[in-house]
């Protein structure tokens, strides 16, 4: 007889686990179906190890202006093994971590690779051990928050081969710095790792099918961040679209067709293809079981609840925003609804978005384009970092911050930054939404001296003609 659970989650990356550590805590016999390593994706070859690789080259943009600051540093360099071998230690630590908290959560961790047949209050799972045997389990709740990986063209030439032409994957752990690089997309993904290699000393290309970089965020932050790539030494071409990739024995020869309608031949020795992602759902048995799907993702009813009984989709597989932070909160409704704990459903408006580029972004919220197409009329504040004592003494005063407001009701409808520690700051935004906070609140609400959170402060007093500053 097959082991019995409450609820067996599918795949074991941010939105994954952490909606099993719910469930455990909930009483629920709980467990997790993975075919490779705890975290998924985000922990093991995407967010957290891309964020070491940044941090690497972070303090190696600082070492190279040492003198700025009154300092001396002779004979910089860096070591790219001992980079990759830092960002993979970081990332192996944290699935460690996570392995340790399914144990303190009494959470049964099942290697393998799962499909679904119809069954009584839900699909019936079976999974194929890494020993290629058959194991059934049973539950009343399955959770698939399988995730996805990258976007590949089907195109002659585009396909990724791990040598010259890369995914996210083998930009990860280069044996070696290139000397040039090509990226194409220019979403979060692409603009890292341009920003990456770029501070590097490679030389970077990005080509974007877009007429501009980061194009889901702000028109006028994505501006900003462009001119700023560019005085970096990127070359950037928007409104373009690759043609075709002549592979060498080292290098690439990439036909782009540009803006003009002309076609550029540029050299590279890799490229990298940042062109977006794909849900995991083959072979898993949703066609079968008459699961609905939009545009290759699993469709849910905002408390991840698919059309098939006893069946929940989470993360990635369920759809945009692609984020780890959306899978986590997802993944904790999700439980909580089958727990009967009656969340509120999911909101989507209220994710943050991030690049750890240099300069930073980050956004929460309407863009002012997307909120005059919504029907509002808006006030705009902004408040440059040119103004910000702190920025200004740590020598990275090159930044925005970009709010919108309802004009009639003062809500908050969108927040948009670049800058120094944006990233971390944008949450300041994320919760005043939450709250459903108006101007009156912010304006009134005291930061501390001397951050660079006050230019937050700022950019509001600034929408209501009110700024100190400038």
């Amino acid at each position: 007889m097959a082991e019995q659970f409450d609820v067996i989650v599918i795949g074991g990356g941010p939105g994954g686990y952490v909606a099993a550590i719910r469930a455990a805590q909930l009483g629920m016999k709980t467990a997790v179906v993975e075919r490779d390593k705890l975290g998924g994706i985000c922990l093991n070859w995407g967010c957290i190890p891309t964020k070491a690789l940044l941090r690497s080259a972070e303090v190696y943009h600082l070492m190279q202006h040492a003198a700025d600051f009154g300092l001396s540093a002779e004979k910089i360099g860096f070591d790219t093994k001992a980079i990759v071998q830092r960002s993979r230690k970081v990332a192996e630590r944290l699935s460690g971590g996570v392995g340790m908290l399914m144990k303190k959560n009494k959470i049964t961790v099942i290697k393998g690779t799962a499909r679904l047949e119809k069954g009584g209050d839900a699909p019936k799972v079976t999974v194929k051990g890494k020993d290629g045997k058959d194991t059934a389990y049973a539950a009343k709740h399955v959770i698939l928050a399988t995730g996805a990986r990258a976007r590949t063209v089907p195109q002659a030439g585009l396909e990724p081969d791990g040598k010259l032409v890369w995914t996210y994957r083998e930009a990860m752990v280069p044996d070696a710095m290139p000397k040039s690089v090509l990226v194409i997309g220019s979403g979060a993904i692409g603009i890292e790792f341009a920003s990456v290699y770029r501070t590097f000393g490679a030389d970077v290309t990005v080509v974007e099918m877009m007429d501009r970089v980061l194009p889901v965020e702000d028109e006028e932050i994505s501006k900003f961040a462009e001119k700023a790539f560019k005085k970096q030494g990127m070359t950037i071409h928007t409104g373009a679209q690759v043609e075709k990739l002549d592979k060498g024995a080292s290098s690439v020869k990439v036909h782009v067709r540009t803006k003009a309608g002309k076609t550029e031949v540029i050299e590279a020795e890799r490229v990298i293809l940042a062109i977006g992602i794909v849900a995991n759902t083959e072979g898993m048995g949703l066609d079968a079981l008459g699961v609905k799907m939009d545009r290759g993702h699993v469709v849910n009813d905002g408390y991840g609840k698919t059309n098939v009984k006893g069946l929940y989709a989470i993360g990635d597989v369920a759809g945009a925003p692609w984020l780890a932070h959306k899978a986590s909160h997802e993944g904790i409704i999700c439980v909580e609804a089958i727990a009967g704990e009656k969340p509120h459903a999911f909101d989507k408006s209220n994710i943050p978005g991030c690049t750890y580029c240099h300069p930073q972004i980050a956004s929460v919220g309407l863009t002012e384009a997307k909120a005059k197409e919504a029907g509002h009329t808006v006030k705009v504040g902004r408040f440059p970092l040119v103004g910000n004592g702190k920025a200004i003494a740590m020598g990275d005063d090159q930044g925005l911050i970009k709010t919108v407001f309802d004009a009639k009701t003062g809500e908050l409808l969108g927040a948009h930054m670049v800058g120094p520690e944006v990233t971390e700051m944008i949450q300041g935004y994320v919760v005043g939404r939450q709250l459903e906070t108006t101007e009156a609140e912010l304006m009134h609400t005291v930061f501390p001296h001397p951050t660079v959170s006050e230019a937050m402060h700022e950019s509001v007093l600034d929408a209501y003609g009110r700024v100190i500053h400038i």
